[in-house]
């Protein structure tokens, strides 16, 4: 029992907010890249030429943002059902390993150039200017990302924003390399490089790693999950809760569980608990797209006891030949049934018809009537009264 995942009605002025940040970025991205390149080539800084490429980078990952953001703003259809919010998630993927490569050739870079002192450059103000002013422009990205990322609920623009952070604290480090080697150690712009990789590489991984396990249905946090059980044990009417799992789509949380009510209620009356808990869970964490809700009458080892009950075709059957001239008109009469305990409960209710002074049997009667059948449980006589 569960209401589809509907596409957020702001879906697209979301997509809207995700292109226009990463487009302002990736201009951003070309004016710092190619200035760094150049300031590093001029100004014989290894570590900011590697910077600089660093920023370039960036720019791939600023088209994995655009695409994956316009594929997730699509409205769910046959062949995704559940949305496309998973091609955000594959785009972060990608944007870790892409972080990955570029951190593992830069340090490969860096090891040679200090193993070989002759390949050292020695950088001057050039380099140092450059650097600083990729700080100031790259740490504005980020805050400028990161506050549009928290606004969208977007792990993808995230990930972009810590890019851009990297990409910052990489320059602090290449003007601690920069002014090293101005100080007469120019060594210390191979290391400034070497420790720009290693943190590249350490983004990275991290960002790589949650959304790989994003990817194969890696539930929330066990705490999260707890508080998410205690919401639904609040709603009223529902007795416990069995089998609540979790996984991501994207930016949102999908849920399913099992709630048991009293098994004495109507069908419409286990809906309408089954949508407050839809309802509830919904509305008190936003994150949370969608509840698959499961309502069951009893424990699930209960109901496994009655799987090999009868459907109520067979179960009519058997017993309206047992009560055959037992109860007038057994053709019409009317069976409530309750598959509860292992056993198949019945209310017989006799149509408004029946002459108010016919005789009939008790339910003591009808049950024994009935003793053959494995199946049957308990059973009631009514009829209606007027």
């Amino acid at each position: 029992m569960s209401r589809p995942a509907q596409p957020d009605g702001g879906a697209r002025g979301t997509y809207a907010a995700k292109r226009r940040v990463t487009v302002v970025g990736a201009v951003v991205n070309v004016l710092l890249s190619a200035g760094k390149i150049l300031a590093g080539l001029l100004g014989q800084s290894q570590a900011l030429i590697v910077d600089g490429v660093h920023s370039l980078s960036d720019l791939v990952s600023d088209a994995l943002v655009v695409w994956a953001a316009r594929m997730a703003s699509l409205d769910p259809d046959h062949n995704h059902p559940y949305g496309h919010g998973r091609f955000e998630t594959a785009a972060t993927v990608a944007v870790g390993a892409l972080l990955l490569l570029v951190a593992g050739a830069f340090a490969y870079d860096a090891v040679v150039r200090l193993l070989r002192p002759e390949l050292l450059g020695r950088p001057g103000w050039l380099a140092l200017a450059a650097a600083v002013t990729s700080v100031a422009f790259k740490e504005a990205l980020y805050h400028y990302t990161a506050r549009v990322a928290h606004t969208c609920r977007s792990e993808l623009l995230r990930a972009n924003a810590w890019h851009h952070r990297s990409d910052a604290l990489s320059s602090v480090v290449v003007i601690g390399g920069v002014l090293g080697a101005m100080a007469g150690l120019p060594w210390l712009d191979a290391v400034a490089a070497l420790v720009v990789a290693l943190m590249i590489g350490a983004v990275g991984w991290r960002l790589g790693w949650q959304s790989a396990r994003e990817l194969v249905d890696t539930g929330l946090d066990p705490q999260e999950v707890e508080s998410i059980g205690r919401l639904i044990d609040e709603v009223e009417g529902v007795e416990r809760h069995d089998d609540l799992r979790t996984r991501q789509m994207g930016n949102d949380t999908l849920v399913d569980v099992r709630v048991q009510v009293s098994p004495d209620i109507t069908i419409s009356e286990g809906h309408r608990i089954g949508d407050a808990v839809l309802e509830r869970v919904r509305g008190q964490l936003d994150h949370v797209a969608d509840v698959f809700v499961h309502v069951d009458h009893e424990d699930p080892d209960a109901q496994q006891r009655s799987a090999d009950l009868p459907l109520r075709p067979e179960a009519e059957a058997a017993l309206r030949q047992a009560w055959q001239g037992l109860l007038p008109d057994t053709e019409r009469l009317e069976m409530v049934l309750h598959y509860r305990d292992g056993a198949l409960h019945v209310d017989v209710i006799l149509p408004p018809s029946t002459a108010p002074d016919v005789p009939l049997p008790g339910s003591r009667a009808l049950r024994r009537a009935a003793a053959h059948l494995p199946f049957l449980g308990e059973v009631r006589l009514l009829r209606y009264l007027e």
